[in-house]
């Protein structure tokens, strides 16, 4: 239920993030910190209680039996408190660092996994693997640091037990000598005192193994904690279907480290029409299509659809309506129908193939073995880059969205399969209200309009034609971009 839960929490929290946080670290929350918390419950807490139990009643009968001896049996227990509390205080914190690397180790580790492929370009498989070595070192070290200070708890507990009876033997014997006791009696409490100490002793091994995962649940905790940025406010109305009309009212936006994005930028744009955003890195494009599909919200201003503020609107049936391909097109490990399909899961198999066959991906796949059943490895990688952008397409056209974004959908197209990604695109911005983002100026000419942002403000629009009169920053990096295919070819 646990993992559940953080797995569900984890899904509504906001891109800042994932961007913040490597997912081998969070990872290592959902699988090995719930694991050790699980242990924790499972071997431990179960038999915590009837210890307790058994702790009072030994108690009680000593007390009964004589209630001076009682004292002295547990005369040491305040020091041992203590004691244990100290070693508790350094151990927690050096758990604490031992699941930090560890975690710091599946992230390198699920980094290294996933960027095998510039790793072996550059030969630097060697110098990974002695990263990998030291990493896994020091966390060894951190592992038998914490475990050797987790030790000292039961020498500390058996050494309060063989003293405490000492003085329990010092103390009987000088009642025995003045008549308060019988030598039945002290013999009596001495095997009253072992079954005192047994489940202190069982107490203090479930103490031990709480310290020991109490980083665990902290960590899990600390996720738990965190409020998801981006939600559905009380009362949010269902967004209506979509007719198209967007508009950017003073918006402003920047992150949490003071940087200004878009700058008090306003714009409108009617349903069907294609815009194209065109700019240089970090202009502030990709944050634009993120505030209209609200992955973030602005910081002044107001996004616009229909007339209705996104902020206004159930999130879900906002986001339902849209549809978002990247450029670095993420595919599920099932097959090709299936990586469709998730644009509608209700969707047909007809339906799906029909989807295919609009932005042209159904001739690729009659080719493959298995067709459409045919299974994708992870991300696609059995694939070429335009036959999975083709895949993209056809999962957007049968999700069949009202505003339809392609952030640099185009720019690592093959060209043998240029064409039919084009055309493609063609099919699924026809009667959308679109936002298209490429690298490659000549895929937009066509666009309705084309906005040039730079340092977080709109500089220039109009159509290509009228951006290339202008001369402006549309004009010099087109003809750059120009320039350098012609001495590329």
């Amino acid at each position: 239920n646990i993992r559940h839960e953080l797995y569900s929490h984890i899904q509504t929290l906001s891109l800042q993030f994932f961007d913040s946080r490597p997912v081998g670290k969070i990872l290592a929350r959902v699988m090995g910190d719930v694991n050790s918390l699980q242990d924790l419950f499972t071997n431990s807490v179960t038999s915590f209680i009837p210890e307790i139990l058994t702790l009072i009643c030994v108690s009680c009968i000593m007390f009964y039996m004589n209630f001076n001896l009682a004292l002295s049996s547990i005369t040491l227990l305040p020091l041992l408190t203590l004691g244990l509390f100290l070693i508790e205080t350094v151990s927690r914190k050096r758990w604490q660092i031992y699941r930090q690397k560890r975690s710091n180790l599946n992230a390198f580790t699920h980094e290294d996994f996933s960027g095998v492929k510039v790793i072996q370009s550059f030969t630097s498989e060697e110098n990974k693997a002695r990263t990998f070595g030291d990493m896994v070192g020091s966390l060894i070290k951190s592992f038998i640091s914490a475990v050797r200070l987790n030790d000292l708890f039961w020498p500390m507990v058996e050494l309060s037990w063989g003293l405490g009876t000492i003085i329990v033997f010092a103390s009987g014997i000088k009642m025995i000598g003045t008549g308060t006791i019988t030598v039945g009696t002290l013999v009596a409490f001495t095997w009253y005192i072992e079954m005192f100490w047994r489940p202190i002793m069982n107490i203090t091994n479930f103490y031990n193994v709480l310290i020991t995962n109490f980083a665990a649940a902290e960590r899990i905790f600390d996720i738990l904690d965190i409020k998801p940025n981006i939600f559905s406010i009380r009362g949010a109305a269902k967004m209506p279907k979509i007719k198209g009309y967007l508009e950017f009212k003073n918006v402003t936006f920047g992150y949490e480290d003071g940087s200004v994005v878009l700058d008090n930028i306003s714009f409108k744009v009617n349903p069907g029409e294609t815009i194209a955003l065109v700019g240089p890195t970090g202009a502030g494009k990709t944050t634009i299509v993120n505030l209209i599909s609200r992955f973030f919200d602005v910081q002044s201003g107001e996004v616009l659809i229909d007339g209705k503020n996104v902020k206004d609107v159930e999130l879900e049936s906002l986001r339902s309506q849209m549809g978002i391909m990247l450029q670095d097109t993420f595919l599920f490990s099932t097959t090709i129908m299936e990586n469709i399909r998730y644009g509608r899961l209700d969707a047909t198999d007809e339906e799906v193939i029909q989807a295919a066959k609009a932005v042209n991906a159904n001739e690729f796949i009659m080719k493959l073995k298995d067709g459409y059943n045919t299974k994708v490895n992870e991300r696609g990688s059995r694939l070429s880059v335009g036959q999975r952008q083709l895949i993209s397409f056809a999962r957007a056209l049968l999700a069949n969205p009202r505003i339809l974004i392609l952030d640099e959908a185009t720019s690592n197209i093959d060209t043998l399969t240029e064409k039919l990604v084009q055309n493609g695109i063609k099919t699924i911005l026809h009667g959308r209200t679109s936002f298209v983002i490429a690298h490659r100026l000549s895929t937009i000419r066509d666009c309705d309009r084309i906005m040039v942002i730079d340092n977080g403000k709109i500089t220039e629009v109009g159509s290509h034609g009228e951006l290339m009169r202008l001369k402006g920053l549309y004009y010099k990096l087109y003809m750059s971009q120009y320039k350098f295919l012609n001495e590329g070819a």
